[in-house]
């Protein structure tokens, strides 16, 4: 343990110093969540994504605009039954420097590289949360291959236009095969990788500390070598508040979100930067590919829907239109998100039109008259629909509760952990609940996938099935122009906006705060903390 305080207090001093003194520059955060593993296998979570992101690269990565690039890859292409695709690889990219290497020096990417990292996700072996995004799509013997060092080859069971996009999740980054096998399953505290930065240090619960990649491939536009930074160093506080006050105080450059016990204090209702802060600090916001959401289950083979009011369609519409979604985000998130008034596809999204998909606005004459079509007159003989949801989300349902409540229809809101919460919508047994839909790649399938009939829950929690929706979403993915894609996806959409299995409530964004020196940082729909171009500038 001396030994541990002795390398941290020197490291803190010699690479985490921020002083202009030192003459390094240290980008600096905290995770409350703390970090399970760095192991990109296993980045299900945003602390383990943003940590894996500064040490791994993909094959393509989304830009600030969500658009596909090449990374590791320099360009692909794709077969004309859309099933192999077909990549070019950089062939200037070496792994970090590591014991399990000849001399402990960091060898080329190679192509056997990508075939090895892929096949691993899928491997029951690695018992990686990931699989999902090849099972069924791939197979695990015959679809990744390296006909020679700089060119892979992805061969498809059938077409999925959205893989470019699950291809640029940090489960696919690339590692090496040697320090996975050296470490077995202390690969997670021991990543090796080749992106912007390096493992240095990792005291769990305490800090991780990651050092500039110095071979890194990248430069920028002047033809330097990235990244800016000289390290990274993530602490891991468990309390908002104290992240906060560290925040303030200067000992953190950046903060993702504002937790609700200090929003009043910094934002106006507006969501603006409340005067007193202007110049302390800087907000910086942009459209999160997250949608907020109540669910009904629809499952009619279950004998409590059978007997349950929300049923019908006519009652989950006049729910849909019996509440401000706008008073919503003013009164209770200061101006932090948009109002769902489209459909379930959140704003951000190039297939998102709001124009071409009309939500619902608050209108309780219309709901009303819904609920008098449903058979209920100003909610006579309408029992109580029991909502459940999370601590955080309490104030939103009872919000809901009460407009609802105006117009007749009576909500009784139960409160409940998170994991027992997960637990009742996996297992279909909860009859109206709190959801939430965060993008894990930047195409409006994600979304749609939620109520194709074929999926399970997760993702179909609330078990619709519609033959109609399905087979728009079966020629979705077969369907390689982009406009028309995006028409169908618009046309499911429209679907689901009539059918009303959910209540959509707000599309999220993403807040950051960041220290006025911090310069070069770019925010994006999947709140990916994107640090190679990053640069901290010298106080004075």
């Amino acid at each position: 343990m001396t030994r541990y305080l002795s390398i941290l207090v020197l490291c803190l001093i010699a690479a985490c110093n921020n002083r202009p003194s030192s003459g390094k520059q240290v980008f600096r955060y905290n995770v409350v969540e703390g970090i399970s593993s760095l192991d990109p296998a296993f980045s299900r979570n945003q602390a383990v994504i943003w940590a894996v992101r500064q040490v791994y690269n993909t094959l393509v990565e989304p830009d600030s605009n969500l658009n596909i690039q090449p990374s590791l890859a320099t360009r692909w292409e794709v077969s004309e039954d859309r099933r192999t695709y077909t990549f070019h690889l950089r062939t200037d990219v070496y792994f970090h420097d590591n014991e399990a290497f000849p001399g402990g020096k960091g060898r080329r990417m190679t192509a056997t590289d990508v075939a090895y990292s892929l096949r691993r996700i899928m491997d029951p072996a690695t018992a990686s949360p990931g699989a999902w995004i090849f099972n069924g799509k791939v197979d695990m013997e015959e679809g990744f291959k390296a006909p020679d060092d700089s060119t892979f080859q992805l061969t498809l069971l059938r077409p999925f236009h959205p893989v470019m996009g699950i291809l640029s999740m940090q489960y696919c980054s690339i590692v090496p095969h040697e320090v996975v096998e050296k470490y077995g399953k202390d690969f997670r505290s021991h990543p090796c990788g080749t992106g912007p930065f390096r493992f240095f240090l990792w005291e769990e619960g305490q800090a991780l500390v990651l050092h500039r990649n110095p071979h890194y491939f990248e430069k920028d536009s002047t033809g330097r070598t990235l990244p800016y930074l000289d390290a990274v160093k993530i602490s891991f506080l468990d309390s908002k508040a104290t992240e906060f006050l560290l925040f303030r105080q200067g000992q953190l450059d950046f903060m993702n979100d504002i937790d609700a016990s200090f929003k009043d204090e910094v934002l106006t209702k507006k969501g603006e930067l409340k005067k007193e802060w202007e110049g302390r600090m800087v907000l910086d916001k942009h459209a999160q590919l997250n949608v907020e959401y109540f669910g009904f289950l629809l499952d009619s083979s279950k004998a409590s829907v059978k007997t349950s009011p929300s049923r019908l369609q006519k009652v989950r519409l006049a729910i849909n239109y019996g509440f401000d979604r706008n008073k919503l985000i003013t009164y209770l998130r200061n101006g932090i998100g948009t109002p769902a008034n489209a459909g379930f596809i959140p704003a951000g999204l190039p297939s998102f039109d709001a124009v071409k998909v009309k939500g619902y606005n608050y209108d309780p004459a219309k709901a009303r008259a819904l609920l008098k079509e449903a058979g209920y007159p100003e909610g006579k003989g309408l029992p109580p629909l029991r909502l459940l949801s999370i601590p955080i989300y309490e104030d939103y349902a009872n919000y809901v509760a009460n407009q609802l409540q105006q117009i007749g229809i009576r909500v009784q809101v139960e409160v409940m952990q998170k994991a027992l919460l997960l637990e009742q919508t996996a297992k279909s047994t909860a009859l109206f609940f709190r959801g939430s839909w965060m993008a894990d790649y930047a195409d409006a399938e994600n979304y749609l996938a939620v109520f194709y009939s074929k999926n399970p829950a997760p993702p179909n929690y609330t078990r619709y099935a519609n033959p109609a929706f399905d087979q728009l979403y079966e020629r979705s993915l077969a369907e390689n122009n982009d406009s028309v894609r995006y028409e169908l996806y618009r046309q499911m959409d429209r679907i689901i906006v009539s059918d009303a299995p959910v209540v959509p409530l707000f599309y999220d964004q993403v807040i950051h705060l960041v220290q006025p020196n911090v310069k070069g940082m770019e925010n994006n729909g999947l709140n990916l903390l994107e640090l190679r171009k990053v640069r901290i500038e010298k106080h004075g």
